[in-house]
């Protein structure tokens, strides 16, 4: 196991639970459904940084560690790490609470960045932070 035996302090930015249809024969969760709640997770910090519309242009060094089994309840810790002019650089960890069990385990963690966009979905400043 990592050295993360716990989950991020708060709240998480995200929790659901895996579905079968979201699942393999074999019942394990399929990567690009874990991907797509890491993404909505990650947007609500981006979101609320960019006191507007933002659109994900980029998903980088995400590491899945374990399987998402069906029943799983997954929760995503999203926390802003980095933000530039019109760029929002988001860290997401990804825990299951395993259905049979109290186990927290981390099983995917990666870095999402998001670009502040205007109405007509062109790239606009960040604002400053008051």
């Amino acid at each position: 196991m990592s050295e993360d035996s716990q989950p991020p302090a708060g709240e998480p930015a995200l929790r659901t639970l895996a579905m079968p249809a979201d699942a393999n024969p074999n019942g394990d969760i399929f990567g690009g459904w874990v991907l797509s709640q890491m993404d909505l997770a990650g947007s609500v910090p981006a979101t609320e940084r960019a006191q507007g519309r933002i659109a994900t242009v980029a998903m980088d060094a995400v590491r899945f560690h374990r399987p998402v089994f069906i029943g799983d309840l997954v929760s995503c810790y999203a926390n802003v790490v980095k933000v530039g002019n019109s760029s929002i650089t988001v860290k997401v960890e990804t825990w299951t609470r395993r259905r049979a069990g109290k186990a927290r385990v981390k099983v995917t963690e990666g870095t999402l960045v998001y670009v502040a966009i205007d109405d007509e979905g062109r790239p606009r400043a960040v604002p400053q932070e008051e």
